[in-house]
């Protein structure tokens, strides 16, 4: 494949040359399903997630401004459609449940799981689709995308104390799935010997 500069790549998209488009699609395809399947429910999802994303992209590649790097400004705008797909009517009508503040323990240390060394980023990813859109969405803003609480409540429209609440609920569940997961691999591993 030819390789571009990064100018010539985004002088070409905003041509709206599908040579300079599809390269550019193709190079950032891996990383950015990566995010987008943090999100999604599943990868069908995260793959509709990342096509919607590149065509934002291309549809606003002039507001570009050269302001912080293009593959940050690519990333935000990618992270950008996977809150706007969470915030969605379908979604936001499915979440009206109320969180009791006063469960949350805001100074209860983070456990970290030995475990966590043991399984592929793919098996995680596979996890994080599993827990609830809400608290998906808040556990990715907050560990992969390193918002803090306050930026995250204002976002998706929440208190602090239920951003801290969905984060230290995925953590908690994510950490039995994969004390699960390994105790599985383990028991198979004896079976075999």
């Amino acid at each position: 494949m030819l390789r571009y500069t990064e100018q010539e790549i985004i002088n070409g998209c905003r041509k709206r040359d599908p040579v300079y488009e599809e390269y550019l699609y193709k190079t950032y395809y891996n990383i950015f399903l990566t995010i987008c399947a943090r999100y999604a429910k599943d990868m069908p999802d995260a793959k509709q997630l990342l096509n919607d994303g590149f065509v934002k992209i291309f549809m606003n590649i002039n507001s570009f401004r050269h302001e912080g790097s293009f593959e940050g400004w690519m990333r935000k705008t990618m992270v950008n459609v996977c809150l706007d797909h969470v915030k969605s009517n379908y979604l936001r009508n499915s979440m009206t449940m109320q969180l009791n503040e006063a469960i949350i323990d805001q100074n209860s240390p983070a456990t970290y799981n030995e475990g966590l060394q043991n399984i592929e980023f793919k098996e995680l990813v596979a996890l994080i689709q599993l827990l609830p859109a809400v608290t998906r969405t808040v556990f990715n803003l907050f560990v992969f995308e390193e918002y803090t609480h306050k930026e995250i409540a204002q976002l998706l429209n929440i208190s602090e104390g239920t951003s801290y609440w969905h984060v230290h609920h995925a953590r908690s569940v994510l950490q039995k799935k994969i004390k699960n997961k390994n105790s599985e691999n383990q028991l198979y591993e004896r079976k075999r010997i």
